[in-house]
């Protein structure tokens, strides 16, 4: 009886070797790729939604007057600045719209008084990967009444 000795690799023993570490290989780079992917766009989208919250902040802190003689209707505030699409300072890439809207348009209440109360909406608009991404925060002003 002859016994056939195992001596090393076959070529058949090495090819499947390769071929499963290239399995391996491609896997991770697949999930390496999308995490990347991923935490891009989770950067991205968390610039944009700062950048508004600095905008409502601003909104708020400046008070009714800031927006008082604003509307629906309105394409400019009061110092001439453009309500809609305007490039954000110092983030390129990224564009701002501001939207006012008084209680009584939003309200099927006839008897609301007209000038009391603002919805300000702030959207900021982005590109990623060829599309168009947005992100919209909205808050209440009120004029004091007495």
């Amino acid at each position: 009886m002859k016994f056939k000795k195992n001596n090393g690799f076959t070529g058949v023993d090495i090819s499947i070797a390769i071929i499963i570490l290239f399995i391996f290989i491609s896997i991770i780079a697949t999930l390496s790729y999308e995490f990347n992917l991923s935490s891009r766009k989770l950067q991205t989208k968390g610039e944009a939604i700062e950048i508004a919250i600095k905008e409502i902040e601003k909104i708020k802190r400046n008070g009714f007057q800031e927006v008082e003689d604003l509307n629906s209707k309105s394409e400019k505030d009061k110092n001439g600045k453009q309500l809609k699409n305007q490039l954000v300072d110092g983030k390129e890439g990224y564009y701002k719209t501001i939207l006012v809207q008084d209680y009584n348009e939003i309200s099927t209440r006839t008897d609301i008084k007209e000038n009391l109360v603002k919805k300000v909406s702030v959207i900021i608009t982005y590109q990623y990967r060829g599309e168009e991404q947005s992100v919209e925060l909205s808050t209440i002003v009120s004029k004091l009444y007495s």
